[in-house]
């Protein structure tokens, strides 16, 4: 019963089959291959324009080099409580940033709000930037760490107060793939069509092995996330590796089927928690994981029985969201590779300690 992290599942067959093939004889490197330019292209189409896209090998170097990329000395940007750029990411976009500093802003299900982000930066006048520094970029969360998703209406809500501000709009897309295929629109509509200018497009949560790319739709950022990624080491010399896998992932839909796999399993084993008496979600299921207020005492039990999956601490949450005292809130995600198996086992031992209340 593994629902700890969509880290933990394997890789796509159809990846596996292009690296093999990408493998064999040589091409160019540092980017001069085919196989980096035909990705190019394929990120491209995905989202309906040409775009620059830059490889690199964590989600957490896509989103720090993306905002070092916007954000100049003394610079501010802005972020939900529970963002991973702010509570798992070691500073790296302080260290990449050159000492950017970012303010956090709470609000419900884990989203900024157009009244939370203008709260946040009337704390910054624009007068006073040469002492309390200047706000430069607003970042989302794509789906959010608490697994729901922006609508593209609300992406350009926030998106126009930062264009009001001169600022800058990051989307961290580790699960894109999941709100794409829970929104069912095109990509643009939540990225570039809402106002967003740089994208951390991640596939290795989706299904690839090593698969992240910082998607940049406004060309004059472009060369300054070059040279970033030049100086933090992450200009692969083998690019065609992880342009093999983006290939794979986005011809044909791969990366959406990928993901609507998850989402459904995820969707399952949310209406099992939502039916049980020990359990209760505590935000709506609109992605690959599942968040669940469950009985300290049955959470024992569903770990001693197998099941993989991590008690959550949040910051950002208001009070309506918290956990009763006798619950822990606990987050467990789905993925591509999920079986009903493991979700029938997990919803079994949930439900099979009912009557030893």
């Amino acid at each position: 019963m593994n629902f700890a992290s969509d880290n933990w599942a394997g890789v796509s067959p159809k990846v596996a089959e292009a690296l093999s093939e990408a493998a064999a004889g040589q091409a160019p490197a540092y980017g001069g291959d085919d196989w980096t330019g035909r990705a190019t292209a394929a990120i491209s189409e995905t989202f309906g324009r040409d775009v620059e896209a830059f490889f690199v090998a964590t989600g957490t170097a896509a989103n720090a080099l993306s905002l070092a990329a916007v954000s100049g000395p003394g610079a501010i940007g802005f972020c939900h409580s529970d963002a991973h750029i702010a509570i798992d990411e070691g500073g790296a976009p302080a260290f990449l940033g050159r000492g950017l500093t970012l303010t956090h802003i709470t609000g419900p299900e884990g989203k900024i709000t157009p009244d939370g982000l203008r709260d946040a930066l009337s704390h910054y006048p624009d007068a006073a930037a040469w002492q309390r520094g200047r706000p430069s970029v607003v970042s989302l969360a794509q789906t959010t760490e608490a697994g729901t998703v922006y609508t593209p209406d609300e992406v350009a809500a926030i998106a126009d107060i930062a264009r009001d501000r001169s600022m800058a709009v990051h989307m961290d897309g580790a699960r894109f793939a999941n709100a794409v295929s829970h929104l069912g629109c095109a990509p643009a509509d939540i990225t570039w069509k809402a106002g967003v200018d740089l994208l951390s497009f991640g596939l290795t949560k989706n299904g690839a092995w090593c698969a992240e790319a910082i998607v940049v739709f406004d060309a004059a950022k472009a060369p300054h996330v070059a040279a970033h990624r030049k100086q933090a080491g992450h200009l692969f010399s083998k690019s065609r590796f992880v342009a093999a896998q983006m290939l794979a992932m986005l011809e044909g839909g791969h990366w959406l089927e990928l993901a609507g796999k998850a989402n459904a399993a995820a969707s399952r084993l949310a209406a099992g928690i939502e039916a049980s008496s020990r359990a209760r979600l505590a935000w709506p299921c609109q992605s690959n994981e599942v968040f669940a207020h469950v009985e300290t005492a049955m959470l024992e039990r569903l770990q001693a029985a197998g099941a993989h999956l991590y008690p959550w601490s949040v910051r950002g949450a208001p009070d309506e969201e918290a956990s009763a005292a006798h619950e822990t809130r606990t987050r467990m995600i789905a993925n591509f590779a999920t079986t009903d198996a493991e979700i029938d086992a997990f919803l079994t031992a949930l439900g099979q300690n009912d009557s030893s209340r």
